[in-house]
């Protein structure tokens, strides 16, 4: 492996690696599900530091929840909540706070001390996905800034530039944990492939992320909730699709959840495609890989369909999101593999 110099420190850091792609698809799961329990807005400060130890007695309690009765989500929406049921919204976003910051503790210990073992120059990509890290932890707090003033809910836009970050850190410390245990240097944008179609569908794939944030921001998902017509037509009947103003407004619940449905068939059958061509172009050892990636589009899918028509019930919903972690997994291991 020559990614490393000492070879002692070979399984200790590959584990390291995996540890962190696990603790980085935790933190999607937490994140979906804060999300899915509106507990997000739950803490309305910054608190970095002091944050770390939860409230520990009654009158902390009162503090925080004084705090959270000060916003326009609890005086609009959450008005009669109680303290106790304010404390469970809570806990949920003190656990994903937390976790991110076990995981920039997690990344830099450990890289800090490689450093003085292994070749730096070898290191370089995962200080670069560290100071991501850091990077979206501050995307977490503007994306809750957004809802604390003029607004019930955060921005949807913020809040897919924060899920498609965490997208973007998972899938390069997958990308460099493959050509780690590959003993490759593969480029993720620069490759030699003929099957430039596998390309573009992993851009679908992480705009599809983009877009299902959407639906979750804007609360889509509760609108048109049959499959696979939207009240009875191809088309939701509230939008004027000749207007491309009004088509393109992101900011429209039926738009956006028109464009999520259409960029999930538009996956499905383009993978369908690109089965054709691997089996024309006789890559046999694709066969595998391609038909695991299949089944987990299906699922996808499938998964997406029941959350809408079981009005985004929570464990459907939170099912959903934990597919799309296996589904950007499996969709990197799968152009991995096309690679030349």
């Amino acid at each position: 492996m020559d990614y490393l110099i000492n070879r002692n420190y070979e399984k200790l850091f590959i584990a390291w690696i995996i540890t962190l792609i696990l603790m980085i698809g935790l933190m999607i799961i937490i994140g979906g599900l804060t999300r899915l329990t509106d507990s997000g807005l739950s803490i309305t400060q910054w608190e970095l530091f002091s944050g770390i130890l939860p409230p520990t007695s009654h009158e902390e309690w009162i503090y925080y929840f004084a705090l959270y009765q000060e916003i326009p989500e609890y005086k609009l929406q959450n008005y009669s909540m109680t303290l106790r049921e304010f404390k469970v919204i809570f806990w949920w976003e003190w656990i994903h706070r937390s976790l991110g910051r076990l995981i920039g503790l997690a990344t830099i210990i450990p890289l800090v001390y490689f450093s003085f073992k292994i070749n730096k120059r070898k290191l370089i990509n995962l200080y670069l996905i560290f100071l991501l890290i850091c990077f979206q932890g501050f995307i977490g707090w503007y994306m809750v800034s957004s809802g604390l003033v003029d607004r019930v809910d955060v921005s949807h836009f913020r809040l897919s530039a924060h899920l498609f970050i965490a997208f973007i850190i998972l899938s390069s410390l997958f990308w460099y944990y493959l050509n780690l245990v590959n003993s490759r240097n593969k480029n993720f944008l620069i490759n030699d492939s003929k099957l430039k179609s596998i390309k573009f569908f992993i851009f679908l794939i992480f705009l599809q992320i983009i877009f299902g944030a959407f639906v979750s921001g804007l609360d889509a998902g509760k609108i048109y909730q049959t499959w696979p017509l939207m009240n009875e037509s191809y088309f939701p009947n509230d939008v004027n699709f000749m207007n491309y103003r009004e088509f393109l407004d992101l900011n429209d619940r039926s738009v956006v959840q028109f464009i999520h449905r259409n960029i999930a068939y538009f996956i499905f059958f383009l993978f369908i495609y690109i089965g054709f061509e691997i089996r024309k172009l006789k890559k046999t050892h694709l066969y595998k890989t391609y038909l695991y990636l299949f089944g987990f589009i299906v699922i996808q899918i499938i998964l997406g369909i029941l959350a809408l028509i079981t009005d985004i019930h929570i464990f459907v919903a939170s099912l959903h999101q934990i597919s799309s972690i296996f589904l950007i997994i499996f969709s990197l291991n799968f152009y991995f593999k096309s690679i030349n």
